[in-house]
């Protein structure tokens, strides 16, 4: 998955390596904007945030969660429901029901201030990045198990896409200087490509609901970026796996390249501690 974990965020989209990542899944990217590793003090110290007017929760929702994805709002930012809807030009009703379904999904945590709750962008942790990427591994195995039972000629063709999906992986890592939009964007492909091939509307939301989460690590640990033959390698394992037909084998070839995702990131947080839980 993702090799290239490094300590501060870089200010382009960030990469994914094969064993150290989460890739989008569609709100998978974040902002194209500078990111800092210390975060702002609110959402008004955030980058402007532009919605049309009378827009619904869904889409303050979106627009809220593509700010903490891409690093916008820090882990350990308030959220504050009044300077919200100010931004957005929207009540407080729909920013109040967006803040329900991201403290739902675990985007924002509620903690408890001196008189009253307060909400905060979830922090990143290690045992977070474990449990995400650990969930993200099993859901894209089981569609790399299904994508293994297809018949020969599909499995052919998505052996082709995911090959070439590959190399490019393994150019962007080795230009100099490293190519990280293109390495990020590559790596999304190959994992995306396998998902959407095997895995049925069920399983897929499943995966779009917890992928974001997961690429929130990807963008704050890749300004390091190691050593990515590792990931290539474990990309090649998966790609003959599903060629081949060998469903069980596909599924753990999957599921081992994200558990050493969350390894490398987890050393890597390791080194450079905590953000948002202090």
């Amino acid at each position: 998955m993702k090799e290239y974990i490094g300590v501060q965020m870089s200010t382009r989209r960030k990469p994914t390596d094969p064993a150290a990542s989460a890739e989008p899944a569609r709100p998978r990217k974040g902002p194209r904007s500078s990111t800092r590793v210390k975060g702002h003090s609110s959402i008004a110290d955030a980058a402007p945030i532009d919605a049309p007017h009378g827009s619904r929760p869904d889409q303050v929702y979106a627009r809220l969660r593509e700010l903490i994805v891409g690093g916008l709002l820090a882990p350990g930012n308030r959220i504050v429901e009044t300077e919200i809807a100010s931004r957005l030009g929207v009540s407080r009703t729909p920013v109040r029901e967006a803040l329900q379904r991201l403290l739902q999904e675990g985007y924002v945590i509620d903690t408890l201030g001196a008189q009253q709750s307060r909400l905060t962008v979830a922090p990143l942790t290690r045992d977070d990045v474990r449990e995400l990427l650990t969930v993200v591994g099993a859901l894209e195995g089981i569609a790399a198990q299904h994508a293994a039972s297809q018949r020969p000629d599909v499995r052919a063709t998505l052996a082709k896409d995911l090959r070439d999906a590959n190399a490019e992986f393994h150019r962007a890592g080795r230009a100099s200087p490293i190519d990280h939009e293109a390495l990020h964007d590559a790596d999304e492909r190959f994992h995306r490509r396998i998902v959407e091939s095997g895995a049925g509307p069920r399983l897929l939301a499943l995966y779009h609901a917890v992928k974001p989460q997961a690429e929130r690590y990807i963008r704050m640990y890749i300004s390091m970026l190691g050593d990515i033959r590792t990931s290539v390698a474990e990309h090649e394992i998966i790609i003959a796996a599903i060629a081949e037909g060998r469903r069980d084998d596909a599924e753990l070839a999957v599921e081992t390249n994200w558990r050493h995702a969350a390894d490398r990131l987890s050393r890597v947080i390791e080194l450079a501690g905590e953000r948002g839980a202090w």
